[in-house]
């Protein structure tokens, strides 16, 4: 039976990490830098995101769960670039009385993903932080040379399309905060724990990636919320965002509290940790990218249009029934 004794960097590193690092160029963590070349004729894509506990995850969730989301935001940025998942560097800090148990279940969660998303761990980095549990994961992926997809490069008359369902993730996250919530939303056990679930773990596409390559004139991830987002997406081109309310993708959970409390429309897009797919596709190619998604099992909706800048500042408009609906509240999760 594991004890919650506490142990060095090298004992972490030979016990628990090590047995991860399964790619021919990390060299079994024995050396000081690892070695990775992508394929002839195929592109680098590199992505960084840094996770702390009181921020991005609460000090107790699950370490498995943990691991997961640490791994997970990062395969959403590599993917919608357009680009497969292939490996990471991880750097770790943990209070100096974090237990063994801790460290041994975190590292079975990056091993349950890595075998999930075909991924190794290449390198990395362990230090005492002295109290909070502070995550870095630089993940690797490649696609063929200059194909990577910008989120710059929208037009207008660009078709936008969302994976999965909008506001799962922003809405557990409330229920975790505000536990009174759960009484006051009406909701049933299942609806809850699915809310806070999707908070807890978030599904990345990686499936879809090669539709995103071949059929997506501009794409990113969503973290910090749709209407925040979609903005970067809009100032960056600059362009205007129509969206239709009506066509968000909902899940049953969040269009039931949705239907009981119109307050928490705020919430559902602007609340971020979605880590779903946020893609300009060029009406041509519509029915090919709908079809190259739906091989894949990856869901899309079609939301709205980029149209030209008028008098008011690159942004999105909500319109329902042919009026903009205000969007009150957070204008994107802060990361600081």
């Amino acid at each position: 039976m594991m004890t919650d004794r506490k142990l060095g960097e090298f004992e972490l590193i030979e016990r628990f990490f090590a047995p991860l690092a399964t790619g021919q160029g990390a060299a079994g963590l024995k050396d000081d830098a690892a070695a990775y070349t992508p394929q002839p004729g195929h592109d680098l894509v590199i992505s960084k995101d840094m996770l702390a506990s009181g921020v991005h995850f609460f000090p107790d969730d699950p370490p498995e769960a943990v691991a997961a989301k640490a791994l997970r935001v990062n395969l959403s940025d590599i993917v919608s670039k357009g680009a497969r998942p292939t490996g990471y560097v991880l750097g770790l800090g943990l209070g100096a009385d974090m237990p063994e148990n801790w460290v041994e279940r975190f590292c079975a969660g990056l091993a349950a993903d890595q075998e999930r998303y075909d991924i190794s761990l290449l390198g990395g980095d362990t230090i005492s932080t002295g109290g909070k549990i502070v995550l870095s994961v630089t993940l690797f992926g490649e696609m063929p040379s200059d194909g990577i997809v910008r989120r710059t490069t929208a037009q207008a008359g660009d078709l936008i399309f969302f994976s999965g369902t909008l506001g799962d993730s922003s809405l557990g996250l409330q229920l975790r905060l505000k536990p009174e919530l759960a009484e006051i939303s009406g909701l049933s056990h299942e609806d809850l724990a699915y809310l806070k679930q999707r908070y807890l773990l978030p599904e990345p596409r990686t499936a879809g990636y090669s539709a995103v390559a071949r059929f997506a004139a501009a794409s990113m991830d969503v973290s910090d919320g749709l209407a925040a987002d979609l903005g970067h997406m809009c100032r960056a081109a600059g362009l205007i965002a129509d969206v239709t309310v009506e066509s968000l993708p909902l899940s049953g959970a969040a269009r039931r509290w949705l239907e009981a409390d119109q307050n928490i429309w705020p919430w559902i897009v602007s609340g971020g940790d979605d880590y779903e797919l946020l893609c300009a596709v060029r009406p041509r190619d519509r029915d090919a990218f709908l079809a190259a998604m739906r091989e894949t099992g990856t869901h899309v909706t079609e939301i709205g249009r980029f149209g030209l800048q008028d008098d008011a500042d690159p942004g999105v408009r909500f319109n329902k029934g042919g009026t903009v609906v205000a969007v009150e509240g957070p204008g994107g999760y802060r990361h600081v």
